[in-house]
């Protein structure tokens, strides 16, 4: 019985009904023939509410549901949740769901409404953004059906407390790694590098077709085989590449819901595959005020794996970052030339020139690209027009900061730096570009 008073709940329909009934007595009073008739519409009300009660909760009417998810889900990005439904009835029924998001996406208003038909299976689908990386849980699905009459609902629940796990972007990371198979890059803003001198190493000796390059002319095998011989050459492999992610309270700031921390960890994963599709060695390290993660740069298919758990566990701190500790465990660990991806932020000019010591000292040894953010809600103020005192002040600071950012690459150019400055949303594509132009021009 408690079971029963549970999953009953009263149609929106129904006090339409009894306030039509209850005009009607109102009006009795002036009109006596509407009295009678206000009785026989409540006595039809009532047996109709019986009528619905018998049609719901008859044992051969039932209603399936279920909730089909990823494995995981893709951090900053737009994922697919289904939901299928069906049904014994042998009527129309029609059919409310409200599913219970996890609390991370602060939704209670999940409504889907339609009518199935006898014995019809029913599917619908929506979408999910998360911009926190751990663990989601999913709540019941509620289905409330109800009869043509519409004077009451029976409530189902299904799959209670389901979770799934919030990785990294693997969708922007699976994204660039089918437009590097197809050779589609440039549709996603990647540029075609121009490569400067020979910066290959050499692969084979193969037979001269149409098109080989006359400067790639092997003349020795040429003359044992008496036909045409050339050098076939590949991009240099096997070169070491270390993404270096800051995260201290720097990188804790938001843009469009993400941290910049998230845009550092999609972009150094989707980055990771792109150089192992490329044949390099790919390695990272995580720190703050302590160095958090370090993985050495490996050559393995499956390393990618164990740069996804370790990305997924990373979180920002609230403490200012060490760099010299960031330079002393490079000089320790980091024993070989490599490409070193730093991940951080500085906000004024000063912040840099502290640190500056240290990222002269890993550059002397390693190619250093130290990545910086642009505030992209800068540069909204400064192109608006200033109508009013305070609107000018929002202005001019709007503007000193964006001016120091383009002097904070100055200097780091300066030193022999490489740089990237680019908005969170571009970061992965300008990541990738620079590693591309890097390669092509031989500089590890």
């Amino acid at each position: 019985m408690k079971k029963f008073f549970k999953s009953l709940y009263v149609h929106n329909q129904l006090y339409v009904y009894l306030t039509i009934v209850s005009v009607c007595f109102l009006l009795s009073y002036w009109i006596d023939m509407l009295y009678s008739i206000a009785w026989i519409l409540f006595i039809i009300i009532g047996v109709l509410f019986l009528v619905d009660i018998l049609i719901l909760f008859n044992r051969k009417n039932n209603v399936k549901a279920y909730r089909i998810l990823p494995d995981k889900f893709s951090n900053g990005d737009i994922n697919p949740v289904s939901i299928m439904l069906e049904h014994d009835f042998r009527h129309t029924i029609y059919i409310d769901v409200i599913d219970e998001l996890p609390v991370q996406f602060q939704k209670r208003d999940f409504l889907y409404s339609t009518a199935i038909k006898p014995y019809e299976k029913h599917s619908f689908e929506y979408s999910v953004y998360p911009v926190d990386r751990g663990e989601y849980f999913f709540g019941s699905i509620n289905v409330f059906c109800s009869s043509v009459f519409k004077v009451v609902k029976r409530r189902f629940q299904f799959e209670s407390n389901k979770m799934v796990m919030v990785y990294p972007s693997i969708i922007q990371m699976q994204k660039y790694d089918f437009l590097a198979i197809s050779n589609s890059l440039s549709a996603v803003g990647l540029k075609k590098i121009r490569r400067i001198g020979n910066t290959s190493e050499f692969e084979q000796i193969k037979e001269y077709v149409s098109g080989d390059d006359f400067r790639t002319v092997n003349w020795k095998a040429t003359a044992k085989r008496a036909e045409l011989m050339v050098n076939q050459y590949q991009d240099e492999k096997s070169q070491p590449i270390y993404s270096v992610i800051d995260t201290g309270r720097v990188m804790k700031m938001p843009f469009n819901g993400l941290k910049l921390l998230d845009y550092a960890i999609n972009s150094a994963l989707a980055f990771s595959n792109v150089a192992l599709k490329k044949h390099d060695k790919v390695g990272l390290m995580t720190f703050s005020k302590s160095i958090e993660s370090f993985l050495p740069a490996l050559l393995k298919p499956t390393y990618l794996n164990k740069i996804l758990e370790t990305l997924y566990n990373i979180d920002t701190k609230f403490n200012d970052s060490d760099f010299g500790l960031l330079y002393a465990q490079i000089k320790r660990k980091v024993t070989h030339r490599s490409l070193i991806l730093l991940y951080t932020n500085f906000e004024h000019i000063s912040a840099l020139k502290r640190q500056m010591p240290y990222l002269q000292g890993i550059s002397k040894k390693h190619l250093l690209v130290v990545v910086l953010f642009e505030n992209t809600e800068l540069e909204e103020i400064t192109s608006q027009d200033a109508e009013n005192l305070q609107d000018i002040y929002h202005k001019t600071i709007a503007e000193k900061f964006a001016f120091e950012k383009r002097l904070m690459v100055k200097e780091l150019q300066k030193h022999g730096i490489q740089t990237i400055l680019t908005p969170p949303e571009k970061l992965t594509i300008n990541t990738i570009n620079k590693y591309l132009e890097i390669k092509a021009r031989g500089l590890i």
